[in-house]
């Protein structure tokens, strides 16, 4: 199956060798996302809440730009430097979804691109 890749015009330019999603058949997975303001290409300011807004707020460009809603995502996948933000990056997690939530897994990395607090990526479904 040829990789269909998705490129959307409102999120942050890729810093890397990376499509922002790939489809396979009814799915699309979402590359990792990190807090990039796409109008200035830099990291947004804030505590790790804040960033994970901006991080669904790319997140979800590239679902819009896919045809897709943030209802699409079935699993998501979080990465934090400090488990510490666990409890702010949850809060804004449930202002992003509705329940039934998505499946989740959560777990702390040595560091992120650019310095970031947070990285997200997801995979969604089209509806059949």
């Amino acid at each position: 199956m040829a990789r269909r890749a998705v490129e959307s015009a409102r999120g942050p330019a890729a810093i890397g060798p990376y499509s922002h999603a790939v489809w396979a058949g009814d799915l699309l997975y979402l590359s990792g996302q990190t807090p990039i303001d796409p109008s200035t290409g830099r990291l947004v300011d804030g505590d790790v809440e804040s960033q994970t807004m901006r991080v669904f707020d790319n997140l979800e460009f590239v679902l819009l730009d896919s045809g897709l809603t943030m209802e699409d995502v079935i699993k998501c996948n979080v990465y934090l430097t400090a488990m510490a933000d666990f409890p702010a990056m949850n809060a804004a997690y449930q202002r992003r979804f509705a329940q039934p939530y998505p499946a989740r897994t959560t777990v702390a990395v040595a560091g992120l691109p650019l310095g970031a607090k947070v990285e997200i990526e997801l995979v969604a479904r089209r509806a059949g």
